[in-house]
């Protein structure tokens, strides 16, 4: 078979392989100039008539190839820049290859690269293919051998995935290491890593009585921020043996740091790869936030072990099998632990604030995508460049939907469909439906007439389904009726697709009812008696009937945020406030704040005079400011949950939700309302900074981490409004924080808030003080990027900086990234040279990085949604893109969709 590399790959045309490849045995002589690559596969033909056998090879020279040990003549294949096919293969063989490949030029950063004078492995999506000539597709799964042959001086630990067998020294100061994976993998897990690493190891004792080893690399020097990871790792283990009833199927766990990287973390069989910021961390140089992302990811990797290693995808356009079930695993971990050893209403606090950081994220990130010409169904039906599908639609909108289905069936019944997916599909590479089959049958084994026909749509419909509520209620009858209708037009590819119609989706949606006094009020509902009821929207339209309401009530909806939908019901602010103060579930408390301090900007937004107020002079709504008070005093309130209902929307929530949007404008109100809030509460504000305010040892649990976020959030506050006594104190805080949360969250607020804040003495000292710490010095840039006082030269100005460098993607991250998508002032000038700049960030990053660069030519994926002269400058710097020749076909996807897809 000869496979073609076409424009754009359809879903509906995969073809399983038409080869069985049961071992393949790698052996690697690492140099960093050239890396000879020895591959012997043992082969199966599942036709007995003779069939090309086509393998992707990129940026491979090919020094020889065999079939059962006699050499291949010329006539027998055919090699191109794509891979090789080899002609007329049939019955059982072996096909022995030796080809090279380049680490030290390879700025990819996938396949064999090296960094900091070291190897290491990116092979997911397509990257094993820059490694050796193999059917680098995830459905062919083998049992791998891998010898490793370097210098031992300068590589002394040789690793790859699974179990050592054996290392032995050779001569010339020269050695070689053996390693075998028992469990069959695709390439795509794949991993090598060679270098001299610091080391932490434990061994641990699992459940079922077996010792383990598990180990942390990292570079030298760094010993001491690797004891957070490793006992994240712990935690991991133990979780997924309690929660999910899986345990850890290897002799040894490995995880190693690595600070070039583009992406978070790598789940390779038994030999996870990570980057730096997911590794490293010391009270002194990182943040709570940091700690936060360190236990997720390595929990994220770890549970990739079942779900997505001993369990894969058939073919990537079903990546959001293993991703979004295991984000939502990873986020159920998070919220676990946060809870872990508090009292019950605690706990139940707890992950609430886990949960909005959840939904935080995804109405920052994903509903954009799902409202920009990039979006997609979680379970896409086409793409040109499968790097461009590694988005939040697929992770976080794939994790509600699995969140779907556990909130549907419950946890015990979704515990016994993820038992039965593992016991129809160990070893296996399948597909979502697979799984949906598995959770149905559990369903059903308790509901007869359970069924997810509907539901599936999830998986191929793409957009963020809007519901519309109305209510009527009958006081003589305490009867309430509810009408919802669901809307979701065409998005995304989905446009161009004129006789494809659109169906209603199966949205979960939980239901209680509050009074106008506060107070929960029960209800009848199909006969049953209920606090709270979950609902199933399945048609365009459907009323819900609810009897015996004694009062007037207040709808209660998507608590818990159980489906990823909007809502819209006409609330009177009087019910928001209600809502607000009372709404026994958490989440749906804390969005009506959001919701009311929301319609706040928007109101000052449509100010005609907006420019001509300070936040002294606006006039902001009492009644928000009075709930800003009540939040701010209420002690019955935990810390973390109080600084989630006074922290305002994220502004790119509300760039969407305002048509032909000025974001100048709007950044404009944003800040007024939120200054104003500090003015008029400054009092409330330091009594809660002082309260908090207690040197005492740093430590990592939901307490302490509530209690630092509230405080800094008063501090900013204070900040904000010049007030001199915070302005002191604040540089007071910088210098005498023994934790690098308080101490950057310090820097943050006199950088945001204050005069020449880029040029500032805290600043220039942070900067000397951690110059050698690589993920310091990226916050140190990441801060000045983000700044409402840094201008486009300013960023110039550090692009020129000595420790500043382009092809490292998290300093790219911390500088470019940062001011493109997160400073709103500095970046949407009107004038547009900051696209301009945008644009030749993309097209140099392009020339080493495509992944990279693609990931940056995103920002601008909503550019028909602004104002002018936004919107045509936007345009201008888009069509700058797509002028050049020669772009990765990772760039070009995205701004021919960009472009060329609008609604």
């Amino acid at each position: 078979m000869t496979e073609k590399t076409s424009a754009t790959i359809l879903r509906e045309d995969y073809q399983a392989y038409p080869f069985e490849i049961s071992k393949v045995a790698l052996k690697f002589n690492l140099e960093p100039d050239t890396t000879r690559v020895s591959s012997t596969l043992h082969v199966k033909s599942k036709s007995v008539s003779a069939q090309d056998m086509y393998l992707h090879g990129e940026e491979l020279e090919l020094i020889d190839v065999s079939i059962n040990d006699v050499p291949l003549q010329a006539n027998d294949y055919h090699l191109d820049e794509d891979g090789l096919t080899i002609f007329n293969c049939s019955g059982n063989f072996t096909l022995s290859i030796t080809c090279s490949n380049k680490p030290e030029i390879n700025k990819t950063l996938m396949g064999l690269y090296r960094s900091g004078g070291h190897f290491y492995t990116q092979c997911e999506a397509e990257g094993f293919r820059r490694i050796t000539f193999y059917p680098d597709r995830p459905d062919v799964m083998s049992e791998f051998e891998v010898t490793l042959i370097a210098d031992k001086n300068t590589y002394p630990v040789l690793l790859s995935n699974g179990n050592l067998l054996s290392q032995e020294d050779l001569a010339d100061g020269y050695h070689q290491a053996v390693w075998h994976d028992p469990f069959k993998k695709p390439a795509y897990l794949f991993a090598l890593v060679a270098g001299a690493f610091d080391l932490r190891e434990k061994t641990s004792k699992l459940a079922d009585g077996r010792e383990v080893l598990l180990q942390i690399y990292s570079d030298q020097g760094t010993y001491d921020q690797t004891a957070w990871a490793l006992e994240s790792l712990e935690r991991s283990i133990r979780w997924d043996e309690t929660r999910f009833n899986l345990s850890l199927d290897l002799d040894r766990f490995m995880v190693v740091a690595v600070s070039d990287f583009n992406m978070g973390a790598m789940e390779n069989k038994g030999l996870n790869i990570f980057n730096t910021a997911y590794v490293l961390a010391n009270p002194q140089t990182a943040t709570d936030a940091n700690y936060a992302g360190i236990e997720a990811v390595i929990g994220h990797e770890y549970f990739h072990n079942w779900t997505g290693n001993r369990v894969t995808c058939r073919d990537w356009f079903q990546l959001s099998l293993k991703e979004g079930l295991t984000v939502f695993r990873e986020q159920e971990f998070s919220a676990d632990m946060m809870s872990m050893g508090l009292t019950e209403d605690m706990a139940k606090t707890a992950r609430a604030v886990k949960r909005i950081a959840d939904v935080s994220l995804l109405k920052t990130h994903q509903f954009p995508e799902d409202a920009s010409p990039m979006a997609h169904p979680i379970r896409p039906n086409s793409y040109e460049e499968i790097s461009n599908f590694y988005t939040s639609t697929i992770y976080e909108k794939g994790a509600e939907i699995i969140r779907m289905l556990h909130t549907m069936l419950g946890e015990e019944v979704f515990q016994q469909g993820m038992k039965e997916y593992f016991r129809r599909h160990d070893g296996q590479a399948v597909t979502c439906d697979d799984f949906l089959n598995a959770m149905e049958w559990a369903y059903q084994q308790h509901q007869a007439d359970a069924d997810l026909t509907i539901f599936r749509r999830w998986y191929s419909q793409a957009g963020t389904p809007n519901v519309a509520v109305e209510s009527h209620y009958d006081a003589s009858s305490q009867q309430l009726v509810l009408t919802m209708k669901q809307r979701c037009p065409k998005v995304g590819v989905e446009t161009l697709q004129p006789d494809v119609d659109k169906l209603p989706f199966h949205i979960p949606i939980a239901f209680a009812l509050v009074s106008k006094d506060g107070k929960a009020l029960p209800f009848e509902f199909n006969g049953g008696h209920y606090d709270e009821v979950l609902l199933h929207l399945t048609d365009e339209q459907q009323t819900f009937v609810f009897e015996r309401v004694e009062n007037d009530p207040i709808p209660s909806l998507v608590r818990n945020f159980s489906a990823p939908v909007t809502i819209d019901y006409d609330y009177t602010q009087e019910e928001l406030m209600t809502l607000a103060a009372h709404d026994s579930d958490h989440y749906n408390r804390w969005e009506a704040v959001q919701r009311i301090v929301s319609d706040e900007i928007k109101r000052l937004y449509a100010l005609d005079n907006l420019s001509d107020y300070d936040y002294k002079t606006v006039a902001i709504d009492p009644k928000i400011i009075d709930l800003w008070s009540r939040n701010l005093l209420d002690p019955a309130l935990d810390a973390a949950y109080r600084s989630e209902l006074l922290t305002l929307p994220n502004i790119k929530i509300l760039l969407e939700q305002i048509e032909a949007v000025d974001p100048q404008r709007l950044a404009l109100a944003y800040d007024l309302l939120e200054c104003s809030l500090g003015y008029h509460l400054q009092k409330q504000w330091w009594s809660n900074y002082i309260e908090l305010n207690i040197d005492t040892p740093y430590k990592v649990n939901a307490i302490e981490v509530g209690h630092r976020k509230l405080k800094n959030l008063a501090l900013k506050q204070l900040v904000a409004i010049h007030d001199p006594k915070a302005l002191s104190t604040a540089e007071m805080q910088f210098n005498q924080a023994n934790n690098m949360t308080d101490r950057l969250a310090a820097l943050s607020a006199l950088v945001n808030y204050t005069e020449d804040s880029c040029d500032c003495l805290p600043l220039n000292k942070f900067f000397e003080s951690y110059q050698h710490n690589p993920l310091v010095v990226d916050k140190w840039f990441a801060l000045q990027a983000s700044s409402p006082k840094t201008e486009l030269q300013h960023v110039k100005g550090l692009m020129a900086h000595p420790a500043f460098n382009l092809s490292n993607p998290n300093r790219a991250r911390s500088l470019i990234f940062q001011f493109c998508l997160n400073n709103i002032h500095g970046f949407h000038r009107p004038d547009g040279k900051s696209y301009l700049f945008w644009a030749d960030q993309v097209l140099q990053i392009d020339e080493f990085n495509p992944e990279i660069a693609a990931r940056l030519a995103r920002v601008l994926d909503n550019w028909s949604h602004y104002a002018e002269p936004y919107q045509s400058l936007m345009k201008g710097a888009l069509e700058q893109i797509a002028a050049q020749e020669n772009t990765s076909k990772n760039l070009r996807e995205i701004v021919n969709k960009t472009l060329h897809i609008t609604y």
